[in-house]
């Protein structure tokens, strides 16, 4: 592709420049420091490629979104969060026979060992499920000892199957933890998010039934939050990853990273300000409030670190929200006022030339509460979806000769080296 040359100290020095199939190319500068002597000072990693990927491309620019090469609005509408999870994971989108296999496999590793059950006792009723979460999946690692081992591509892929089958059952025994109700063991005569459906809201004394455009639209939301390339709970398990942790600690320490409000939160942010805002009538006033930069008042779910067009998302979940409604019979004056902030949003002068377009989060948190989620549990579900992400970007990790451990460096400002001083003298 050519090279880049950098000028340093009256010395000149070449840099290849990378390609990939789309996107920005990249400057190769693993040997600036021994060349050099310097680093190169990137807060936040906003301009730096940490690694090669086949996975998941992003074009914020023109708001698109790609996994394995395919839209990411022709996969929600049209196929299921298992063939997208085979997809991921393979490369490829499976035929019949192969997803039907995949999805036996996944159906027989959605029990947990009966162990694991008493690591709830452990956790205080009313402790955040994300904090279970994190406990859980971790401990997963003291459980299955024969999938621990990163050199064995068997292995491996018995680990990555283990984790996105089990996360549904990890998720709802959370829930039903937390409201004190019994858990309900796997179903797998349902389909992977029916499954999740009736373990979490089905009691044992009755009868649940899914109802189809919730399963419906939890499918969705599982296809649109699957993978987001580089994010920073994604980084997180590379990290991890790099140093031979094992996939159970891998994930775990994704789904600590994804805690975060501004990562995994922000559809339970968008939600309390929806309900903050109230009705549509008073929209006005908090869109003058959100121009305000003296008040610290912001429009939650407008805008994204990546996307500087509309979230493809976005545009799933605006109609999801009204099949979800329809089924329910639900009438939630909340969508009235996202659909009327929305559109006054999108034709005010201020946040169309800032770019600032309503994302995933704008939705998504209003689907998962007329389908009767509590908001601590909606992080929970970004975990779940995201673990097939996390897991194939983890095994394409694994499977790179050229992985090295990551250890980002530093621009140092404290103090330069001094001696030290006796506490009786200082």
């Amino acid at each position: 592709m050519g090279n880049v040359k950098l000028s340093a100290e009256g010395k000149e020095f070449d840099y290849p420049v990378m390609s990939g199939s789309v996107g920005p190319d990249v400057i190769d500068i693993r040997k600036l420091y021994g060349q050099t002597g310097m680093f190169t000072f990137d807060p936040g990693f906003t301009s730096t490629a940490s690694c090669e990927s086949a996975l998941t491309y992003i074009d914020g620019d023109e708001g698109v979104l790609l996994h394995r090469g395919y839209p990411i609005g022709q996969l929600a509408e049209q196929s299921s969060f298992m063939e997208v999870s085979y997809l991921l994971l393979n490369g490829e989108l499976p035929s019949k026979p192969e997803l039907d296999a995949f999805t036996r496999t996944i159906s027989r590793h959605t029990m947990v060992h009966e162990q694991l059950s008493s690591f709830y006792k452990g956790f205080r009723r009313d402790a955040h499920p994300m904090s279970i979460m994190c406990g859980v999946v971790g401990a997963l690692s003291a459980f299955y000892h024969d999938s621990t081992d990163i050199a064995d591509p068997l292995q491996r892929r018995i680990a990555s199957h283990r984790l996105i089958a089990k996360m549904p059952t990890i998720a709802a025994m959370a829930y039903k933890y937390s409201v004190g109700q019994p858990f309900v063991y796997p179903d797998n005569s349902l389909s992977y998010t029916g499954n999740f459906l009736k373990m979490t809201f089905g009691v044992p004394a009755e009868e649940y039934e899914v109802i189809p455009a919730v399963e419906s639209a939890m499918d969705k939301i599982f296809i649109l939050h699957a993978d987001h390339e580089q994010n920073a709970s994604t980084s997180t398990v590379r990290l991890a990853g790099s140093s031979g942790a094992n996939p159970f600690a891998c994930i775990a320490a994704g789904i600590a990273c994804l805690w975060g409000p501004a990562h995994g939160g922000a559809n339970e942010a968008a939600l309390n300000m929806l309900k903050e805002i109230g009705t549509p009538d008073r929209i006005p006033h908090y869109i003058e409030r959100a121009k305000d930069k003296n008040d610290p008042f912001r429009l939650m779910g407008f805008g994204h670190r990546v996307y500087k067009n509309y979230d493809p998302r976005a545009i799933v979940m605006q109609q999801t929200v009204r099949e979800v409604f329809d089924a329910l019979k639900v009438n939630d004056p909340l969508f009235e006022t996202a659909l009327e902030l929305e559109h006054l949003a999108l034709n005010d002068p201020y946040f169309i030339e800032k770019k600032l377009f309503p994302n995933v989060d704008f939705y998504s948190g209003i689907i998962l509460n007329a389908i009767g989620f509590p908001t601590d549990m909606f992080t929970v579900l970004f975990a779940l979806a995201r673990t097939v992400g996390w897991v194939a970007q983890w095994n394409e990790m694994i499977s790179d000769p050229g992985q090295k451990i990551g250890r980002p460096r530093q621009l140092y400002t404290g103090p330069t080296q001094r001696d030290y001083v006796p506490v009786d003298k200082r």
